[in-house]
Parts: structure tokens; C-alpha cells; sequence
């Protein structure tokens, strides 16, 4: 290996972790061209016709670098990958007490925490988020630690109840819900999901879309109560740092307090599989495909 430069990092992968929902729609080239260059990660391969190297949720420990950084276990965006060359800037060293293996929730913990932010739930707000997957339910553990709360997490698939209530979080089957509430997020990617949390809304409240559509169109009544309850429809993307924290908190400082965020224990139920890298490329497929799949845990 040649010389690294000053700022280069050298890191063997550990672990990493399948992002299913933004995977999958990279696998399946549902990604609009339109959204070619804002859906490139740092460190991708390639353009958005699949095979391409994809993937942002890499473990590793530093081999060569910096001094102050080798053998720092690290935290990357970066694909699926044995070894890797990055910049220092680029990695995030873990905090005491988290351990590798859960680390790779970092990304979907970044994401569930900017949603967080864009929704800007209150103390004593009855909040309902829509989406049992990996950053649905990262939202609602966040959310539950905020004083007073009220939080229900709905899913349409009854077997999500188990991983929900194992994190002390409530859960209801999608039809089930009851009563209106402040704040209701999606992260679901269904619109049959948007429709409901419309009409659970109350009186001025704020709905966040926090799923990404990729090409699917989805269609939505704006007629009804919409008009007259004043609500409001925001978007969430962890492209972005909410206007009102931009002065203060950049991206590695964000990344930082995720990392913080994982030393939970309860999250370890957001971990559904593990696959060894040698066999990813045969268990790819079935992995995304998985209804079942949460995060994806990759071992090097």
C-alpha cells in the first residue's frame, strides 16, 4: 500500500448493516434519475444501475492513519466492504460502551434523530409514527424519552409488535389506532400509512413524511378535514439540518450525539440477521426481500 497522505485513513471493516429500504430501491433501480446525485453516498461506486457499490453504515478499526486514530474503532459511510481508504473527517470514533456490532444502527439513528428535530415534538405531545422498520422505531425511542409523551408506533405487519413492546414502546396493527394527535410521522413509505396519520391528525398538527418514494408515485386526500384542521405537511431528509439547528450543529456533530444515542441496550432488538461478508453476494437478494429484515448485520 502506498503512502496514505496526512489526512488518510486505512480501516478493516468489522461490521456493517443492510439499509433494506434504501438498498432495495437501489437494487431495483427505482431511483429517479433526478435523485442520481443527491442519492450518491460518500463513498459509492459507480452510477444507479445495478451491480454498483452501495451502502453507508460501515464498523471498522483504524490500521494506518493518524496516530492519535489507529486502532480507534470507527464509525463510516461507506459501503459494504472488507478494507477501505478514507479521510479522517470521514469516521466517527465510537463512545466508551457501544459496541461495534450495534454501531452500524449509527446512520438510521442520524436519520430517526433529524426527524426528530423537523418534527419538533413537545413534552406532553401524543405522537404516532407510522413504520415498524429500523428508523420508525429508532423514532419513537427517541421520542418516548421526551417528557410526558404519549407514543404509538403502527405497522401494518402484526409481527413488528414483538421488537416494539421488547423496547417499551406501544404498538397498534395499521386500523386499529385510535383518537387524534400533535404530532404523527411516517417512515413507512406507504401512502395508505400518510392517509391515516391525515386523518388521525388534530387541529393544527404536524405531520412529517420521513419515507423516501424513490419512483413510486402514491396518491393522498387533501380534501375532507384537511383544510379546516390547519394541518401541516413537512418533509424530512438527513441530507439536510433543519434550518433552525444549521448555526450550531454541523454533520460530525450530529453524527457524534447518534453514536451517543446507540449505548441502549434495547436497540439490539433492531438487529434481525447477521450474514457473513463472504456470502453477501448470494444472500443479497433474499436479505432486501425479507418482509421480516430490520437491520441486516454484515461480519467481517
Amino acid at each position: 500500500m502506498g503512502p496514505l497522505g496526512p489526512d488518510g485513513v486505512f480501516v478493516r471493516s468489522l461490521y456493517s448493516g443492510v439499509s433494506r429500504g434504501t438498498e432495495s430501491l437501489v437494487f431495483n433501480g427505482a431511483v429517479p434519475p433526478g435523485e442520481f446525485v443527491r442519492m450518491r453516498g460518500p463513498h459509492m461506486g459507480g452510477d444507479f444501475s445495478f451491480p454498483v457499490k452501495y451502502g453507508y453504515s460501515s464498523v471498522g478499526i483504524v490500521e494506518w492513519g493518524p496516530e492519535e486514530l489507529i486502532g480507534k474503532i470507527v464509525f463510516c459511510l461507506h459501503p459494504h466492504q472488507d478494507f477501505f481508504i478514507t479521510t479522517k473527517n470521514m469516521v466517527s470514533v465510537l463512545p466508551e460502551n457501544l459496541p461495534p456490532a450495534r454501531a452500524v444502527l449509527a446512520a438510521n439513528m442520524e436519520t430517526a434523530l433529524n426527524i426528530v428535530w423537523d418534527a419538533l415534538v413537545q413534552p406532553g405531545d401524543r405522537v404516532a409514527v407510522f413504520g415498524g422498520g429500523v428508523v420508525g422505531t429508532l423514532i419513537a425511542n427517541l421520542v418516548s424519552r421526551i417528557a410526558g409523551t404519549e407514543t404509538v408506533l403502527v405497522d401494518s405487519n402484526p409481527m413488528r409488535r414483538t421488537h416494539v413492546q421488547a423496547m417499551g414502546i406501544t404498538f397498534a396493527e395499521a386500523g386499529t389506532l385510535d383518537g387524534e394527535f400533535d404530532v404523527l410521522i411516517n417512515a413507512s413509505a406507504s401512502g395508505a400509512a400518510l392517509a391515516a396519520a391525515i386523518q388521525h391528525a388534530g387541529t393544527e398538527a404536524r405531520i412529517v413524511e420521513a419515507s423516501w418514494y424513490g419512483d413510486k408515485p402514491i396518491t393522498i386526500s387533501l380534501g375532507g378535514a384537511f383544510h379546516s384542521k390547519r394541518l401541516s405537511l413537512i418533509s424530512s431528509q438527513v441530507g439536510s439540518i433543519p434550518a433552525m439547528r444549521k448555526g450550531r450543529w454541523s454533520f460530525s456533530r450530529r453524527m457524534t450525539k447518534a453514536l451517543e444515542l446507540l449505548r441502549d441496550d434495547r436497540l439490539d432488538h433492531l438487529i434481525s440477521g447477521e450474514t457473513a461478508f463472504a456470502d453477501l453476494a448470494t444472500d443479497y437478494s433474499r436479505i432486501l426481500s425479507g418482509q421480516d429484515t430490520l437491520c441486516h448485520r454484515i461480519r467481517y
